[in-house]
């Protein structure tokens, strides 16, 4: 089945000047990739209102420039030139142009992980509005999403608009990581990236919250929080993703018993190795040795 799309150029209406791509990805786009269902610019000609809701889609557009207003899920933003927006197309939503008639280009696109996506996006702190660190990134993106929709390459299409559409959500996820001590200090917080460092170098050994607390003299139940809000993990999870990660390494390069790996990696009893080796990838040591 080939894709379709519909490249209106220079839509002329009373109220905006836009060149947008209309596009009806594959069957089997719908079923296994991100996918784009409309991108374009847009430069409006007057002021007005777009109002939409109860869609099956997420929006992500940028202002190029001028100004503008957002109502989204209850709240109100003031829009101007440099702004990114990223909505839930569910959720009623409208925006209009001021005054100072703005321009803007945007995507529409859905997939089927994509409303979990977008939790993960609100949990680590992503805003419906905000002013980009690094806006060339996302106007990057955009016009290269503009060009392959529009190109006539059909036998892969659908697969570059889905690596161009994971760019754009790396990049809206970066926005609002706070691993660093920069985030750390500019929100009068301790930075733990000596416990992550230490978690990295010493995971063959036992260690428990009791033991941190002790070893950097932070209390267990704010160490933990803390942990979990810089690096979007907890401790226990992050520890076992080291171990796993070793785990697989020494499976693969070494002719180390099932028991010795796991003893190597800090998981001293091979039932309970294999248990969370299991529980990560899906398949026991012995299965995953055998892939290799």
């Amino acid at each position: 089945m080939k894709t379709s799309l519909f490249h209106g150029t220079e839509f002329h209406g009373t109220m905006v000047s836009s060149n947008r791509i209309i596009y009806t990805p594959s069957a089997f786009s719908r079923s296994n990739l991100l996918y784009l269902q409309e991108t374009g610019r847009l430069q409006a000609r007057k002021p007005h209102v777009s109002k939409r809701e109860n869609l099956s889609s997420f929006l992500f557009f940028m202002v190029i420039s001028g100004s503008g207003s957002l109502t989204y899920d209850g709240r109100n933003f003031s829009l101007s030139a440099g702004d990114c927006i990223f909505l839930d197309c569910k959720r009623p939503y409208s925006h209009c142009t001021s005054n100072e008639l703005w321009s803007l280009k945007w995507v529409h696109f859905y997939g089927q992980n994509l409303k979990n996506i977008y939790k993960k996006y609100l949990e680590t702190g992503g805003q419906p509005c905000f002013r980009s660190r690094r806006p060339e990134g996302f106007v990057s993106v955009l016009d290269d999403l503009f060009h392959i929709a529009s190109s006539e390459d059909n036998t892969i299409r659908d697969m570059k608009i889905c690596e161009k559409l994971t760019a754009l959500l790396v990049l809206l996820l970066e926005e609002f990581q706070r691993p660093s001590a920069v985030s750390a200090k500019a929100s009068g917080r301790r930075s733990l990236q000596e416990v992550k460092d230490y978690l990295d170098t010493f995971y063959p050994q036992k260690i428990t919250l009791d033991f941190l607390e002790n070893q950097f003299f932070l209390n267990k139940f704010y160490l933990s929080r803390l942990f979990k809000e810089q690096f979007g993990i907890s401790v226990n999870q992050y520890l076992l993703q080291v171990r796993i990660t070793r785990a697989k390494h020494l499976l693969r390069f070494t002719s180390l018993s099932i028991e010795e790996t796991g003893q190597k990696c800090g998981m001293e009893d091979a039932n309970y190795f294999s248990r969370m080796f299991k529980k990560v990838e899906g398949m026991t040591p012995r299965d995953y040795r055998k892939l290799w």
